[in-house]
């Protein structure tokens, strides 16, 4: 999945955390969600603006993060 087209970085958003684009829901609170033990539906009511793709996509960049491969430049 190319986690590019939901997923954003941005050191002016969300102090730069991960975020789903377009909106504030960052890729953390998501995992925190799910590792509570909310489904994807529940996730869904409570975040109209997600759709399962943009969950799947915050998980895959979850992934490719701690993989360690990318390097993510700041703006300075």
């Amino acid at each position: 999945m190319n986690t590019n087209e939901y997923v954003e970085v941005d050191p002016k958003k969300m102090m730069g955390k991960p975020v789903i684009k377009g909106t504030r829901i960052t890729v953390e609170l998501i995992l925190e969600k799910l590792s509570c033990g909310e489904t994807f539906d529940d996730i869904l009511v409570a975040y109209p603006s997600l759709d399962k793709n943009k969950i799947l996509a915050a998980l895959s960049f979850a992934a490719e993060s701690l993989r360690g491969e990318k390097i993510y430049p700041l703006a300075i």
